[in-house]
């Protein structure tokens, strides 16, 4: 595995240096990767700088030309804004084929998501069925509708026509939790369900709660996209490893998926010994207040089917998580922080979850 220093000078470019991303820019300027980080905000992009990073662009995902443009300038490009914007993942395959026009080699890492491998059949209980990323053709064989999927085939269409001229991987999270003080960012569906719970004084849950999700700390998740870029700069492009089989789960469960059951009832009884809620028992959320969780187009997509995960390929890279459970990170770490909020003007969470 490459070691620090090796990277020195070689340019990245990041889109979306936020919750993950700004825990991946950290590690890239600790390996000291020349890194340019694609954001929106010009104040967001001073605490970049601050972090390390040499070169901050001001831009919106829509700007297909600017993302582009600034592709053809990077040896690596890693997308970490949304798995469903679809004009951003089209101009960074855009700036790719370009660069391969001019017999230049890209390295792209685009972030999906295991809501790709839901398992809706089991709605609202456990399923039995286990996605593992070392078997390609388990994830290949999934409908073309399934959430992020079509962006997904879009890069494996551009992975298949241009071959070894370009290196590419989709890494799919799991359900992410975790903190770094550093930042004061929190993620998305944890947190949504708490300040759900604080808002109707009851921590909830969809259907009868069994489902299951694996998890991963944010900062366990940013080491594994720092070891699937080791592991792309130094496999041939054109070995078989990279061309037939791009994709990696990132996961630090194993067989002890959590399910919604279980984080409500943490939630619950957190809040109660806090004194914000009377009752700590966990209940089943009326589908009439889905608007004050994901929106009822999404509560159940994200918090009723089972998304079951293995990273084999990270394990077998030597990468192993090392950060705390998701049940301490919320209690020691995230659930300070949300106490901190005002919570009179939560109306659920609008935006696309990664996951």
């Amino acid at each position: 595995m490459a070691t620090v220093g090796a990277h020195t000078g070689k340019r990245v470019l990041l889109i979306g240096p936020g919750f993950i991303g700004w825990n991946v820019l950290e590690l890239l300027v600790k390996d000291q990767y020349n890194v340019t980080a694609f954001t929106r905000s010009k104040e967001h992009g001073a605490k970049l700088t601050a972090t390390g990073a040499k070169n901050v662009v001001l831009g919106d995902l829509d700007d297909k030309k600017l993302i582009s443009d600034e592709v053809t300038k990077h040896d690596i490009v890693l997308h970490i804004a949304s798995a469903d914007h679809a004009a951003s993942a089209e101009a960074v395959l855009d700036g790719v084929q370009r660069r391969a026009d001019k017999g230049q080699s890209t390295i792209y890492i685009h972030t999906s998501g295991t809501s790709v491998i839901g398992d809706a059949e089991a709605r609202g209980k456990k399923s039995s069925k286990v996605y593992h990323d070392s078997k390609a053709e388990e994830i290949n064989s999934l409908p073309d509708n399934a959430p992020h999927r079509q962006i997904d085939l879009g890069i494996l269409g551009v992975q298949k026509k241009l071959g070894a001229k370009a290196k590419i991987a989709i890494v799919m999270p799991p359900l992410i939790y975790g903190y770094n003080d550093k930042h004061g960012r929190l993620s998305i569906q944890i947190p949504t369900l708490t300040r759900f719970a604080l808002k109707h004084g009851f921590a909830g849950y969809v259907g009868e709660g069994d489902s299951v999700w694996s998890q991963i700390h944010v900062k366990d998740l940013a080491r594994g996209y720092r070891m699937i870029l080791h592991q792309l700069e130094s496999t041939p492009a054109d070995s078989p490893e990279l061309l037939e089989n791009p994709y990696y789960f990132c996961e630090c469960t194993g067989e002890y998926e959590v399910s919604w059951k279980e984080i409500a009832a943490l939630i619950g009884r957190t809040l109660h010994e806090q004194g914000k809620i009377s009752d700590p028992a966990p209940r089943q959320i009326d589908p009439k207040l889905y608007g004050d969780i994901f929106g009822p187009d999404f509560t159940e997509a994200v918090m009723g089917l089972n998304s079951r995960s293995r990273a084999e390929r990270l394990r077998g890279l030597g990468w192993k998580p090392v950060e705390k459970s998701w049940q301490h990170s919320f209690v020691q770490d995230e659930l300070p922080e949300i106490l901190k909020e005002d919570i009179s003007k939560f109306a659920g969470y609008g935006a696309a979850v990664a996951s």
